[in-house]
């Protein structure tokens, strides 16, 4: 067992103040108030959210795609052009390494587990390894290497678009067929009994990607663990799923698929109002990427259409441009600000803005991983934040008026202890194995980039 101490922590939904925190096998076996220094002493304690959306290997490409593509105005469609060219390069030790680099990233930034939405299962030319699951083994291994607690969701793409035509050069490594997919599967879950919190869940990629009677599988290869599913992101995905499918993406999954607390839907930036006000009354989650949606021009998220009906979020890091949960909340909030010429959009009369999004993508981001309710509670997974009450950004400040200054004045620099699932894996701001994680990732990206 371990034992740490708070000056002030968020127990529940509540602010207490000299706090100790007990750990036996990875959970929250004790929480006493007005305790006495014990153990690890840290200032403002926090439950660590899940990254609930990434896809690891883009990493490497931040910074190599902000020059003009071949259309007259550049958009998603030519990024993802610059994307599966890059990947095309990828191999089985670069993955591993690339990942590895993130999930330290994800620590230092005071996320506490990530859900790899991973989709990068061959060989160049499609042509599978020698083990089926090679690539979702790297990245459990980085997970083993990183400590963190990793949800895993393989991810099931067949088809080019919604006509099912074949998948195209940058998206064949890509590709299985049910079966195939099914034994990926299978082969995750003995794999990821490594780790000791690991779990794989089922991904399809999109309705695109997909053939409409594929969804009754996977609920069955799920055995209960979450779905996830790229939904209404890009105004040309919409166009095509209705004139192919006959409605729009959202209304179609509201009237054909089982929507539920068992799903989360990634994006979500290009939904009318009765979609909006629909999805998120199903229970599932929007699993929302705030600044790569801004990067790649997505849209604007409903944000405040979905609090009014009591929608749940995620928040992830998605192409990992830039890792950082300060700032992904910051511009989701900004953005409704933007929009709608307002000001603390998420804040409410009990709550301020940055407790209740720290809430919010705490609770959200524990159901899309499959990783408890996100609270620092009794029983529950020790995935904990701790911010540095020495930062001279919070000298003095308590409760909500620190996290608010974590969120909109503030960043990673901040994060001074995380824990995931008890692992005390970041500790005065760096991560624990940080200097051979960055020398491995170094290596990888100069070989890659000296081949583009």
């Amino acid at each position: 067992m371990q034992s740490l101490w708070a000056e002030t922590a968020l127990v529940g939904e509540n602010w207490q103040n000299n706090v100790r925190i007990d750990i036996a096998d990875g959970k929250i076996s004790a929480i006493t108030a007005g305790a006495d220094p014990i153990g690890t002493r840290v200032g403002l304690l926090c439950p660590a959210p899940a990254n609930g959306h990434s896809h690891a290997f883009q990493r490497a490409m931040a910074g190599l795609t902000e020059k003009r593509g071949e259309l007259p105005s550049d958009s998603f469609w030519t990024w993802r052009k610059l994307m599966f060219q890059f990947l095309d390069q990828l191999t089985p030790d670069q993955v591993q390494a690339i990942t590895a680099f993130v999930q330290m990233e994800m620590l230092e930034a005071g996320f506490g587990a990530s859900v790899e939405f991973h989709y990068l299962h061959h060989q160049p030319g499609g042509i599978a390894y020698d083990k089926l699951g090679e690539m979702s083994d790297r990245v459990i291994a980085a997970a083993e290497t990183s400590g963190i607690g990793l949800t895993l969701l393989p991810v099931l793409y067949r088809f080019g678009g919604c006509d099912q035509r074949p998948l195209g050069d940058g998206q064949i490594r890509f590709g299985n067929t049910p079966d195939a997919y099914a034994r990926l599967i299978e082969e995750a879950r003995t794999s990821i009994s490594a780790l000791p919190d690991g779990l794989v869940g089922v991904a399809p990629h999109s309705l695109r990607a997909v053939a409409r009677d594929d969804f009754a599988m996977l609920g069955e290869l799920a055995q209960g663990a979450p779905i996830h599913m790229h939904l209404a992101e890009q105004i040309p995905e919409v166009e095509e799923v209705q004139a192919a499918w006959g409605a729009r993406p959202v209304e179609w999954a509201l009237d054909n698929l089982d929507m539920s607390g068992q799903w989360s839907l990634i994006h979500c930036t290009q939904m009318l109002s009765h979609e909006t006000e629909g999805l998120a009354k199903s229970g599932a989650v929007a699993g929302l990427c705030p600044l790569t949606e801004a990067s790649l021009g997505d849209g604007i998220f409903d944000g405040m259409c979905w609090a009014e009906n009591a929608g749940r979020i995620a928040i992830g890091s998605d192409s990992n441009i830039r890792i950082s949960l300060a700032e992904e909340l910051r511009q989701l909030d900004t953005s409704q600000r933007l929009r709608d010429h307002s000001r603390a959009a998420y804040a409410t009369a009990d709550l301020s803005t940055g407790h209740r999004l720290m809430l919010d993508a705490s609770a959200g981001g524990a159901q899309v991983a499959g990783r408890g309710t996100g609270r620092i509670e009794v029983g529950q997974p020790a995935d904990l934040m701790a911010l540095d009450s020495a930062h001279v950004d919070l000298m003095g400040l308590q409760g909500d008026t620190a996290l608010d200054s974590f969120v909109f004045a503030g960043g990673n620099d901040m994060v001074r202890d995380v824990w995931s699932g008890g692992r005390h894996l970041v500790q005065d701001g760096h991560h624990i194995r940080r200097d051979a994680i960055v020398a491995d990732y170094a290596k990888a990206v100069k070989t890659l980039r000296e081949g583009l």
